[in-house]
């Protein structure tokens, strides 16, 4: 699976937030647990149904969307 492709908008999930692989965890509060300090793994042992994947393309959809370019641009 192509890291982006990890992160899925649906406006019946989290209002249409970028939400990771259709779960309700937005893309938003990834961000906040790495802002925070914690750690990958940290997120991880916390959150089991996360992948390290999962946080790699937050990190990198945030990239994406602050740059100027979509989510479909990379897809």
């Amino acid at each position: 699976m192509n890291q982006i492709n990890r992160i899925t908008i649906d406006k019946d999930i989290c209002h249409g937030k970028p939400c990771i692989r259709g779960m309700r965890w937005p893309v938003e509060v990834v961000i906040d647990m790495l802002g925070s300090g914690m750690s990958i793994d940290e997120i991880i042992e916390d959150h089991p149904e996360l992948e390290k994947e999962d946080i790699l393309a937050s990190l990198n959809f945030a990239k994406l969307y602050l740059s100027g370019r979509s989510i479909n641009e990379v897809a």
